[in-house]
Order: C-alpha cells, then sequence, then structure tokens
C-alpha cells in the first residue's frame, strides 16, 4: 500500500508540474462542451425556402404567412417564375421550393383537394426529409382550416389527438447531445492523456529506472490508472455543472448510479489507453493507434446518429465498443432517471471490459527485474 501511494504521489506531482497538460484538462474539455452541443445539432431551423405563388390568392397567402411565422422556414424571394425557383436551388439560393400552381384555390373550392409541388435540394438528405416533413404539416393544417372554413367538414366528425412526450417534453435536441459530448470528452482525456504518460516515461528514461525496483506489475499499473480515473470523474462533474448551469440539462436519475457506471467506464478506458502504450515504443505510435479506435468507437456508438439505423455488422461490432455502453447509460440516467436494474446489461458488460483490459494492461507490461 506504501508502494501504491508513493507512486501516485509521483504522478500527481508529474500531472501538476506540466503547465501545457493543465489546460488541456482543465480549460478546453469546457470550451469544447460549450461549442460543440451547440454545432452538433440536428435541429432544424432557419430552412430557406421559396415560394412560387401563380395562384396569388387567400389561400396562397394564408400558407405563406404560416410559413413566414414558423421558426423553422426563413421565407424568401416570392416568385412567378417556377424556372426562377428551379434556378435559385441549382445556385444554393434555397433549400427548398413551394409551387402553388394558378388553379390552386379554385380546384380547392370545387374538389376540396389540390396539388402543390416541393422541391428539395436533397444534397444533405436528413436535412432535406425534415424540411419536408415540415413543410407537409404546415400544408396540411392550411389544408384543413379552409376546408373548416368553407364548411366543407360540418358533417364530418374529426379526431382531436393531444400529443404529450416524455423524458424531454420540450424536445430539446441539446439535452441529447449534451451527454454525448460529454461521454466523448470525458474518453479522449481518459484514453490519450493515459497513454501517452506511459510512453513519455519510456522516452525520456524514467520508465527503466522504475523497472529495475521492487514494484509489482499491477502497481505499478494502479499508479497510473487511479489518478486519471479520478481526473476523468472530475471532468464528468465539471461538465455536469457546465450543462446545469449554461443548459439546464436535467437530473432524473441517480447521481450514485451514474457515478458508478462513469467509474467502471473510466477503468476499462484507462486500462485500453494503458494496453496501448505498453505495447508501443512512442508517442507518435500511441497517437495514431488511440485515434483508430476512438475514430470507430465515436461513430459507432450513436453519439451522432442512431444505432438502430445503422447496418447489422455495426451494430454488432458495438459488442466490443465501450462508448456506447456509456452513451447509452448516461443518456438513460439523466434523462429518463433509469436506476440500476434497468442497466444491468450495460453494466454487466461495461464491468466485463474493464476486468479484461486491465488484466491485458497488466500482463503486456514488461519488467526487467
Amino acid at each position: 500500500m506504501r508502494i501504491l501511494i508513493s507512486l501516485l504521489q509521483k504522478e500527481f506531482l508529474q500531472i501538476f508540474r506540466n503547465k501545457t497538460l493543465l489546460p488541456l484538462i482543465f480549460v478546453l474539455p469546457l470550451v469544447q462542451l460549450i461549442v460543440l452541443v451547440n454545432a452538433a445539432t440536428m435541429d432544424m431551423k432557419n430552412i430557406r425556402i421559396t415560394v412560387v405563388d401563380m395562384n396569388l390568392s387567400s389561400t396562397s397567402r394564408l400558407l405563406v404567412s404560416k410559413l413566414e411565422a414558423s421558426p423553422f422556414f426563413e421565407v424568401g424571394d416570392m416568385l412567378i417564375n417556377k424556372q426562377m425557383g428551379i434556378d435559385y436551388l441549382q445556385d444554393n439560393k434555397t433549400d427548398i421550393l413551394l409551387y402553388m400552381p394558378q388553379e390552386m384555390e379554385q380546384t380547392l373550392t370545387k374538389e376540396g383537394v389540390v396539388k402543390v409541388q416541393i422541391i428539395a435540394d436533397a444534397i444533405d438528405a436528413s436535412k432535406a426529409q425534415l424540411a419536408f416533413g415540415y413543410l407537409t404539416n404546415i400544408i396540411q393544417e392550411t389544408h384543413m382550416q379552409v376546408m373548416l372554413e368553407q364548411q366543407k367538414l360540418q358533417n364530418v366528425k374529426r379526431i382531436s389527438t393531444n400529443s404529450s412526450f416524455w423524458f424531454n417534453p420540450d424536445l430539446n435536441y441539446k439535452y441529447y447531445m449534451l451527454p454525448g459530448v460529454l461521454v466523448i470528452l470525458v474518453t479522449l482525456i481518459g484514453l490519450f492523456l493515459s497513454a501517452l504518460n506511459l510512453v513519455r516515461e519510456k522516452e525520456i528514461g524514467t520508465a527503466e529506472q522504475i523497472n529495475v525496483t521492487p514494484i509489482k506489475k499491477y502497481q505499478f499499473i494502479l499508479g497510473k490508472l487511479i489518478p486519471f480515473l479520478i481526473i476523468g470523474l472530475f471532468e464528468l462533474t465539471l461538465g455536469l455543472l457546465a450543462g446545469k448551469l449554461i443548459y439546464g440539462l436535467p437530473f432524473s436519475g441517480s447521481l450514485l448510479v451514474l457515478y458508478s457506471f462513469a467509474s467502471i467506464y473510466l477503468i476499462a478506458v484507462l486500462g485500453l489507453g494503458l494496453l496501448i502504450s505498453t505495447l508501443s515504443q512512442t508517442q507518435q505510435q500511441v497517437m495514431m493507434v488511440s485515434f483508430f479506435f476512438m475514430l470507430i468507437f465515436i461513430l459507432l456508438s450513436g453519439a451522432f446518429t442512431a444505432v438502430e439505423n445503422m447496418p447489422e455488422l455495426a451494430q454488432k461490432l458495438n459488442v466490443f465498443n465501450p462508448v456506447y455502453y456509456f452513451m447509452n447509460a448516461i443518456r438513460m440516467i439523466l434523462i429518463k432517471g433509469a436506476v440500476f436494474a434497468e442497466l444491468a446489461s450495460e453494466f454487466r458488460s461495461i464491468s466485463i471490459y474493464a476486468c479484461i483490459s486491465v488484466t491485458l494492461a497488466v500482463l503486456s507490461y514488461r519488467k526487467t527485474n
């Protein structure tokens, strides 16, 4: 125990003496959290829309007024030529084009239905689908309002629906993205710093000095793991406080459950980082290998794309992805209020991952005595 305490003192002294490392640990993650949460969003607002109004009727004006009142659309030029609207799309002056034919109101009055055309720039398929969905809903609402005013539906019973959303009633996308970004930042700190710390000692020669001492391999690995475990938990706390104060992030679940899972997760990630560093000889090798794993882990984790929408092979690969488990757990805990029993599968998987990664790190570390 005395040996382990001495190793921990050495590690913390090295960390706090490194003036370059401290901002990387305590300042940059907070700045990244604030910036990335606002940048990494699937909310679509200010979608540029161009209207080609060949009808110039009260119905078309009603539809345009609804578009102008919508927070999703930014109505641009009003055109009376369809080809001009298509030119706007090709010149990237608009995102979506709404074409209302000349006979629109007359057809609506006589037949109760009307055809309008929507042309969307689908280079960004996700944006095009959302914009099409928003615009379709507004058109349907306008159609219903006009039909009611003309008393076309006076003898038809209407079905009234009231919608409510659980766990995130305001549909605030930041509540979903902030925990995901926080997981990525905590993982980067744990994986990169733990890996770089050990291989740096190899490069400057202090690792060889430790190798000739009676220190056991497990003591040395624990001495490298525990300081960054504490730093990782501190980063998590700092991120949660920033999320609460800046974005009003809800804390529906138990912090005990969250920190229990985070501790096991960090042990798994730190073990992986130490395993990479024991097999590498230079910091450049560590950076390349760590970047390879991090890129795969983040893209498969569901941080930006729902795992259910991925190919079956990608979903199966997530069995080996620790970020995937923590991504699910932190969102379930903070937003849904999940308890231990509801996260039993994630706890079991990440615990197995932690045991394997730390064991391999200890076994792969070579001592000279």
